[in-house]
């Protein structure tokens, strides 16, 4: 019953059968689908719509898609100082799209600045180095020669396209992690993992023989970076693989952006992106990829990346959330660059190098690693005196990492002579160095216990 009074707010002097409680009608169905079939970022292109992708990256426009993995790039670069002018970087290059990422973004880097130097009238700034490695290790995996020679041609071409100034190319057979003391290490590499009877294990051998290797052609041309195309999902692999063998201890220093235990410093600026994009980038630009080698992983590794690839089928955010979680691990001393006082190194790069850099009281010390994998020790019981007073082959033994002990080294002790004597010098040289420094830790840890030499002659 209505009250027929025009001043009543509770619209009962209407009709009640214009009373209504169903909700506002929806805005037009076009206008919903105008704005999802438009970039999230500039609202005005279409978005890519690949099948690889989900999350927001699948609704960027090509240009901003582009932008936006470039940006995490230099972002990663500025943030850690990881290049500056006076420098001369050695891009890793596999073939991958990784590393052919990394390669077009840091030769975008060096284009842009000699421009900006050729720009400037005072020419201050110099532009820095860039070369390109990459490790022929068909000395490992049944590959044909004419397979290789093809892949390194192509490899010659990608590089020799870039726009001036002008990359060397650095093609390096693994063996050559031999020259130095043998004539034919390509025999001498090939019993080295025959003696790995552990797949996985052979297969991080392998891993650290290919670091080497990098890091002698840094040493040997004159490059002070190395710059490797890991990105966010290789490290979640990395993550949970290490957290199978029990290198828990050692993990935060292999995931940071930069890592610095090596002679030649290693940086990760494509940490923060993921395989997806990476190779969705290689198709929206055309650049050729190349798989010289079949080098699939098997055992744990192979394990961790098909659990890794179903996580992600499931949920596209699942390799940024274990990286996001192991990164809240405390990274190690050597876990950014050298700060220098070189006077040729801008002045805002080492302030913001010292911004940037880890503090003391937020890192780990480490004195001691590991011979093979160059991992960080934690204390010192991986050499007691025991094992001082025995034979080479057992201290060696004893001043590796627990996962190399039990998946590298033979089992047996009397094929450890042989083993060693396959090892290449860089290896063993790491090993007497760290006994070095081991017996000068021991020394420091019971020095109260020790005589001086004016107590020892009363």
């Amino acid at each position: 019953m209505s009250c027929n009074s025009s001043g009543c707010q509770s619209n009962c002097y209407k009709n009640g059968d214009q009373v209504s409680d169903s909700p506002p009608p929806p805005p037009p169905l076009a206008a919903a689908n105008n704005s999802n079939n438009l970039c999230l970022k500039c609202k005005t292109n279409s978005p890519i719509t690949p099948g690889s992708l989900s999350g927001d990256e699948a609704r960027f426009c090509a240009d901003c898609f582009r932008s936006n993995i470039y940006g995490k790039f230099r972002l990663a670069v500025t943030s850690q100082a990881m290049i500056s002018p006076s420098d001369n970087v050695l891009v890793a290059f596999s073939g991958g799209p990784s590393s052919r990422v990394a390669l077009q973004f840091v030769h975008g880097l060096q284009d842009r600045a000699q421009k900006n130097f050729e720009a400037s009238k005072d020419k201050s700034l110099p532009v820095f180095g860039v070369g390109v490695a990459f490790i022929d290790e068909s000395a490992v995996y049944p590959v044909s020669s004419d397979k290789v020679d093809g892949a390194i041609q192509d490899m010659r071409s990608v590089v020799s396209n870039l726009a001036p100034p002008t990359k060397q190319l650095h093609v390096v057979p693994i063996e050559n992690i031999y020259a130095s003391d043998s004539s034919d290490g390509k025999d001498r590499l090939t019993k080295l993992l025959d003696a790995v009877n552990d797949a996985t294990g052979k297969e991080d051998l392998l891993l650290h023989l290919r670091m080497l290797a990098l890091q002698m052609v840094a040493s040997q041309n004159g490059y002070n970076r190395l710059i490797l195309g890991s990105c966010t999902s290789r490290i979640a692999c990395h993550v949970l693989a290490a957290t199978v063998k029990g290198q828990g201890y050692s993990l935060s220093a292999d995931i940071q952006y930069v890592d610095a235990r090596w002679e030649i410093p290693v940086v990760l600026p494509l940490r923060d992106c993921t395989s997806q994009e990476l190779n969705l980038l290689c198709q929206l630009d055309g650049l050729k990829t190349l798989q010289p080698f079949d080098s699939t992983p098997s055992g744990i590794n192979g394990l961790i990346s098909s659990f890794v690839n179903v996580l992600q089928e499931e949920n596209s955010s699942r390799e940024c959330t274990i990286l996001r979680t192991a990164g809240k691990l405390t990274p190690f001393e050597f876990n950014r660059i050298p700060e220098t006082d070189n006077c040729n190194v801008p002045l805002a790069i080492r302030r913001r190098q010292k911004r940037y850099n880890l503090k003391t009281k937020e890192s780990i010390s480490s004195e001691l690693f590991c011979p093979i994998c160059n991992a960080p020790l934690k204390n010192f019981n991986s050499l007691n005196l025991s094992s001082l007073k025995s034979c080479q082959s057992s201290r060696f033994n004893a001043a590796c990492c627990s996962s190399c002990q039990f998946q590298i080294i033979p089992k047996d002790p009397s094929s450890m002579g042989n083993f060693c004597s396959l090892l290449p010098q860089q290896v063993v040289d790491r090993a007497k160095h760290g006994n070095c420094s081991n017996l000068s830790l021991l020394r420091g840890q019971i020095q109260d216990c020790l005589l001086s030499d004016s107590e020892d002659e009363t």
